[in-house]
């Protein structure tokens, strides 16, 4: 992965959130979060903060021997309570290294 994909996409405060936390629970070797969010305009779920739909890609030893199942957990789990009231919809790409 070059540098450019080791860099957030979306830099809104939620986003930014996003990739600090993921990047202290799973200190991934890559990380991108997109901002899927207009994507999603005047459908339920947009709240209309411009902040509600992401796609986050990383790649971590965290992964390795996990199943896919396994690997959404721990994302979740590291974004628990943000899940509960500012993410609407959350697409996992995990990636153990060497995938």
């Amino acid at each position: 992965m070059d540098q450019q994909n080791k860099d957030s996409v979306a830099k809104g405060p939620v986003a930014t959130e996003i990739e600090a936390r993921l990047r202290l629970a799973l200190n991934p070797s890559h990380l991108l979060v997109i901002n899927d969010s207009d994507k999603h305009h005047g459908h339920a779920g947009h709240d209309g903060s411009g902040e509600s739909h992401f796609t986050v890609e990383l790649v971590s030893t965290a992964f390795t021997g996990k199943n896919r199942v396994a690997r959404q957990r721990l994302v979740n789990d590291a974004l628990r309570d943000l899940l509960v009231d500012r993410i609407h919809a959350l697409q996992i790409r995990a990636i153990a290294p060497g995938e």
